[in-house]
């Protein structure tokens, strides 16, 4: 019999069980095929990997030769074959965008579009950081465009590269006539503390930007006593007729019915990144995308200076997930 992966895995299963009733659970066999496969094995190695006892079993030194290797080389197949899938997966051409809602996914698209045209660009959104950026560690996908509050880790840092494209200080969406709209100029910032009586909304989400807004909610006196968490055109919706207020970007555009201020002092920061594989072939490519995506936010912030009236989506406040 030629020794295979599944019985290297089978032998890790019956050491780290330390039987082979809980081993043949865990692998999901009955206890005496189990049994018959452990025999095979031993013989193909030419001796027994393990001494039988009541209390279990425990490896003996050929079972630890075994184990220790096997140790190396499971991984390492693992490791491989995700590899193999993740350059199966990625085309020579083109470029696999994934983001959370927000403007600055559409400006790298259409700078991509405008610069390289004829070379496919795909789309892939989500309210949730982690499983974007668990898209490109996978392969699926080629590079992150998400967010994060202040000075908080992009997910999966063990497996991505990660580059800030840009930091906006988070601003506050207001009913045109909002009391607090009518009363200040257009850049004069807002005291969070003068919101505490208000109700908020916000999008969905994975990210620590719900913590991070409770803990400045708490630093102004207040806790937010109401919070309607909804997709983002009813946010804005929301805002629109004055049931509530919600958080922004700077790069949110002039809206109808909506104005921005800044918060005062600062409380909140949301900072773009961009992430991707360093092992993959479109690593070649993070340097040109980075420096698209910042064109794209310095374009985002002159619109919104500019009152385009493009639509932005608002910055998440119960438990949102960072948006680009």
């Amino acid at each position: 019999m030629d020794l295979e992966l599944r019985h290297l895995k089978i032998v890790r299963a019956v050491a780290d069980a330390g039987s082979l009733t809980r081993a043949a659970t865990a692998l999901g066999l009955a206890q005496p095929a189990l049994s018959t496969q452990l025999k095979r094995i031993e013989r193909a190695l030419g001796g027994m990997l393990f001494v039988r006892g009541r209390e279990g079993v425990r490896p003996t030194a050929l079972g630890e030769l075994v184990l220790e290797r096997a140790r190396v080389l499971l991984p390492a197949v693992c490791e491989l074959q995700e590899e193999a899938q993740r350059f199966a997966r990625q085309g020579a051409q083109g470029y696999r965008l994934g983001g959370t809602h927000g403007p600055l996914l559409g400006g790298l698209v259409d700078r991509l579009a405008r610069e390289e045209p004829g070379v496919p660009v795909t789309t892939y959104t989500s309210w949730s950081e982690k499983e974007v950026a668990g898209s490109v560690a996978d392969g699926r996908l080629d590079f992150a465009l998400v967010g994060v509050c202040g000075e908080s880790a992009p997910p999966e840092p063990g497996r991505l590269a990660w580059m800030e494209v840009a930091r906006d200080p988070v601003h506050v969406m207001l009913a045109e006539d909002h009391p607090l709209a009518l009363a200040r100029a257009p850049r004069e910032p807002v005291e969070l503390a003068e919101l505490a009586a208000e109700a908020w909304t916000d999008v969905p989400g994975d990210g620590c930007f719900g913590d991070c807004f409770a803990a400045a909610c708490v630093r102004a006196g207040f806790t937010p006593a109401c919070v309607y968490e909804t997709d983002t055109a009813s946010c804005v919706h929301l805002v629109q007729v004055g049931r509530a207020v919600g958080l922004c970007r700077a790069t949110f555009p002039v809206t109808p019915g909506v104005v921005t201020r800044p918060l005062a002092g600062t409380p909140l920061v949301w900072r773009h990144v961009l992430g991707w594989h360093p092992a993959a072939r479109v690593a070649a490519r993070a340097a040109d995308v980075l420096g698209r995506a910042r064109a794209a936010h310095a374009e985002a912030l002159a619109r919104a200076a500019g009152g385009s009236g493009l639509r932005a989506a608002p910055v998440q406040t119960a438990a949102p997930s960072p948006a680009a």
